[in-house]
């Protein structure tokens, strides 16, 4: 029930607040609405307004605003007759097609941008104190004698609260000399590191990363967020919410230390420390042996256990409003620029494309979210927020990108595109769809395992 309803709840926010931005938009310049329905199929609940019908319809997988003069396939008709020409949508300037069409994919930024502002400045952010987890091996930390358990007090005279602020110095430092202030067992001492420049492979794509580094580690503590149904990590014991202190029999300062690790058995038994509850206990897992292709375009097998593996937050540091404001939209950024990358990497297959997830896979982890707390689920609402606005604008008949592609066509040839190459364009994109959300079914399904009795 909680997964039913948190799966309603997500997809009924992104939805309203899609077609939210169309409906504005379209108002905002002049276009008449005859109908705003979240939700496609037979209608549920109606509400007539002054000029616009509103629908609650029984297919919750989406919705539609639509305008007066405007073609509909989607609702089989050729427009309206009769209306208000200086209402209707196809003889608005291409300027305002453009901003009506794009404000529902823009709406889906927003609201990503909000909700990341709204658990920044009040939940905050995950901070740790500046303590040494660990240094590298023959490193600027390491030679100047750094070790387990030193805190950071001060950088370059600047007093340090978390380790964000020795990354934040680390990384503007651009290979200047930097003098840190560390306290060891009660005594204070002054050491001078010089940054360098280091290649290290990216947490999610693993593609190489250039990155100014002295060799210092943060003692972050590794925790098992989610565990696939029928995983390596489930049949391993596994839980959700357990801590990882140790792997192979050596101790973990980081998620980092963890995923390497298991990339690196594919196939043989792993041995895992975790805490669970404040029990210790030893688990085996035998990572499944995944094929990946490396930077230099090689493929070779990788060990991956199914799970979610996140940082445990010792405490939360809230932002002010105008700071939360700043780091929500950058949230958002960078969250649009990973999955421009994810979905670009699909395409040109560097990712299996049994990575790609439908409703079911939506489902399943917005009932884990809503389990994890209301501010779990918001942040996953968010980044499904800008995956929705990102696969809307690729340029794909029967998405918003789909017509916005015809209006920059439109304004190269100095016409609109002809009806009937519309007409083909979305005949092809509706069967492209249908083949895709076909196939995120299917590896929803399959991750369920649902198979096994076919088999």
């Amino acid at each position: 029930m909680t997964t039913i309803l948190s799966f309603i709840v997500v997809i009924g926010i992104l939805i309203l607040i899609h077609e939210l931005g169309h409906f504005l938009v379209a108002r905002w310049t002049g276009v008449g609405v005859e109908r705003f329905s979240i939700g496609f199929g037979p209608v549920l609940l109606r509400w007539r307004g002054k000029e616009t019908e509103y629908c609650l319809s029984a297919i919750p997988m989406g919705g539609y605003v639509k305008m007066l003069g405007e073609e509909s396939p989607m609702e089989g008709g050729s427009g309206t007759i009769g209306y208000d020409p200086r209402k209707a949508f196809a003889l608005k300037p291409l300027w305002a097609r453009f901003l009506i069409v794009f404000a529902g994919p823009g709406m889906n930024f927003v609201l990503a941008a909000a909700i990341f502002a709204l658990v920044l400045g009040t939940l905050g952010r995950p901070v740790w104190p500046a303590v040494v987890g660990r240094t590298t091996a023959d490193s600027p930390a390491a030679r100047a004698a750094l070790t387990t358990g030193d805190t950071i007090v001060a950088v370059d005279g600047r007093p340090v609260r978390y380790w964000e602020d020795v990354q934040r110095a680390i990384a503007g430092s651009e290979g200047r000399p930097l003098e840190l202030r560390v306290r060891t067992d009660g005594a204070e001492r002054t050491v001078t590191l010089t940054p360098r420049l280091t290649t290290r492979p990216d947490p999610i794509f693993r593609e190489p990363k250039q990155a100014w580094d002295v060799g210092l580690e943060p003692n972050l503590v590794p925790q098992i967020s989610s565990v696939q149904p029928g995983s390596p990590a489930e049949r391993g014991g596994l839980q959700a919410g357990d801590v990882v202190t140790a792997v192979a029999g050596e101790r973990v300062y980081a998620p980092e230390d963890l995923v390497e690790a298991i990339r690196a058995r594919p196939g043989e038994e792993l041995t895992i420390t975790v805490e669970r509850d404040g029990t210790p206990m030893t688990l085996s897992v035998v990572p499944d042996a995944v094929p990946e292709k490396g930077p230099d375009g090689q493929e070779r097998e990788v060990g991956r256990i199914q799970a979610g593996i996140a940082t445990k937050a010792v405490r939360f540091e809230a932002y002010d409003p105008l700071a939360a404001a700043w780091y929500g939209t950058s949230r958002m950024v960078d969250m649009t620029v990973l999955t421009v990358r994810g979905l670009w990497k699909l395409a040109t297959l560097q990712i299996d494309s049994s990575n790609i997830g439908g409703p079911v896979q939506i489902a399943t982890e917005a009932g884990r979210q809503a389990k994890d707390g209301m501010a779990a689920l918001a942040v996953f609402t968010a980044v499904i927020s800008v995956n929705l606005a990102v696969l809307n604008l690729l340029p794909v008949p029967m998405l918003d990108g789909g017509h916005l592609f015809f209006f920059v066509c439109e304004a190269l040839l100095g016409r609109p595109v002809s009806l009937r190459t519309r007409e083909v364009a979305q005949q092809v994109g509706f069967v492209l769809l249908v083949l895709l959300m076909g196939y995120a079914l299917y590896n929803d399904l399959a991750r369920l395992d649902a198979f096994k009795f076919i088999r």
